[in-house]
């Protein structure tokens, strides 16, 4: 019942928010006054994080996963502008620490540390602190580090120390920069869920319009003064079969029992509106006019019901927005799938006429993949964004950040979800753009995929095509 689609736009909405007002990582700047000693532990920090970024590249299992550079704190480190500078400085001199590379590197492939890390990733959960670890116990004590140091013009043991508080401000700030993942996961697991619930109550309505109805005649029956109309009147609306249906299917009576949601005590006020809106049109009257009528006709009443009055009623769709925030952005794909449970019921197994909330397993584990995905490597992610744009045109401060955010989502779909096709995603994600954003992004989010699928495809990091 959740779709891919929906699962899509959730991530996105949510990823928007979170990114906005994340606090993002930065390398320590250069001390103040600019001693020669402060000179000398700035080198060495930014010296020490080219170190880990190039232990991290060199420890690989096999199949060339390289599991500690797909961390997210080498993943930031190497985005930074700083260190990009570094690591093109040191491709063409030499680097102080490059012979302890290899060594520091099978120390820590021995160690319990990076064990016990292999194993958290095998079971998708990931160690933020694992670098930290590294460092302290590590690579800090190493003696073969010190040594080298120790040559290096203007060392001092006080710069040393200088260092060591560096970083353990940098991995504070790396930390208080990631958010609390967990809590927005949550989230989004909160949005789905009111996705299921506005699919059940949009269920219920046929059954609670239908009993408004019952009750409104039965009090028209007990009026001092009543008409032949009064005590005998068409019951064909109250009796419709698929309102019988859905009120006795096990899934909406589980969901009842368990929300204890009633749109007559909820909001009697648009359950009459409703009613009256219903009661108003032809769709109505061509039902209520039928020589006879059955489960086809009832559930071929309610489609259009929903489709040409519910779903564009005003009163409707503002109750829906303030019962949920969610609800109104996903009406239109909900809905969709509510015109589609009427369907099966009419198809005869009334018990088994309510869609699962998931497809499979894969689906249920999508979104949470994806929202991961973008906030471990949205560094990454970006950085392909700044290659493949087109400077001349387009002016990096001034891209439209729900632009940046379904440009980086597309790519994480793109990269890590090999079982996707490639148009899928790429169309799937132009139309999110035009929705979402400005009425030029649906054009500028098609061109900048291209160039970063090609960029990939170059790279050789990308083995899908069109």
């Amino acid at each position: 019942m959740i779709n891919r689609v929906l699962i899509r736009i959730k991530v996105i909405q949510l990823l928007y928010s979170y990114l906005l007002i994340e606090k993002h990582f930065m390398l320590e700047s250069q001390p103040t006054p600019p001693t020669t000693e402060k000179r000398f532990a700035y080198a060495l920090y930014l010296d020490l994080l080219v170190l880990m970024v190039k232990i991290a590249g060199n420890i690989e299992q096999r199949g060339g996963f390289r599991p500690l550079f797909a961390t997210r704190f080498i993943s930031s480190v190497n985005a930074d502008d700083t260190i990009k500078a570094l690591m093109t400085k040191y491709r063409v001199e030499p680097f102080p620490y490059q012979a302890l590379v290899g060594p520091l590197s099978e120390k820590i492939k021995e160690s319990a540390i990076y064990r016990n890390y292999v194993k958290k990733v095998r079971s998708d959960n990931d160690s933020e602190t694992v670098w930290q670890e590294i460092f302290n116990i590590i690579i800090s004590p190493d003696p073969d580090l010190g040594a080298v140091a120790s040559t290096l013009p203007n060392f001092s043991l006080r710069a040393v120390d200088r260092v060591r508080n560096m970083m353990a401000d940098t991995f504070e700030n790396f930390y208080s920069s990631a958010g609390n993942l967990s809590d927005a996961l949550k989230q989004l697991r909160i949005s789905l869920s009111k996705a299921r619930d506005l699919y059940f109550i949009l269920l219920l309505l046929p059954v609670e319009l239908t009993r408004l109805e019952d009750r409104l005649l039965d009090e028209n029956r007990h009026k001092y003064i009543t008409t032949e109309q009064d005590i005998n009147p068409d019951m064909r609306f109250v009796d419709n079969q698929l309102s019988a249906h859905i009120d006795a299917n096990p899934d909406v009576r589980e969901f009842v029992e368990k929300t204890k949601f009633s749109w007559f005590n909820a909001d009697s006020h648009t359950l009459h509106q409703l009613l009256k809106a219903i009661k108003e049109s032809d769709i109505y009257a061509d039902y209520m006019q039928f020589p006879a009528t059955d489960l086809a006709t009832d559930c071929e009443f309610w489609r259009n019901v929903f489709k040409h009055i519910i779903f564009n009623n005003a009163d409707f769709l503002e109750t829906l927005e303030d019962k949920s925030v969610f609800w109104n952005d996903d009406l239109e794909i909900i809905g969709t799938f509510l015109l589609k449970t009427l369907r099966r019921f009419e198809e005869g197994n009334p018990d088994n006429a309510v869609l699962p909330m998931y497809k499979d397993d894969e689906d249920a584990r999508f979104g949470e993949e994806l929202y991961s995905d973008v906030i471990k490597n949205k560094d990454i992610y970006r950085s392909m964004i700044d290659q493949a744009l087109d400077h001349t045109v387009w002016e990096r401060e001034r891209l439209a950040f729900m632009d940046v955010v379904v440009v980086m989502t597309a790519i994480a779909e793109i990269i890590d979800f090999p079982k996707i096709p490639l148009t899928v995603s790429l169309n799937e994600y132009i139309e999110i753009a035009k929705s979402y954003s400005t009425p030029r992004s649906g054009q500028f989010v098609n061109g900048l995929l291209a160039s970063v699928i090609d960029n990939l495809h170059a790279e050789g990091r990308l083995a899908k095509s069109f």
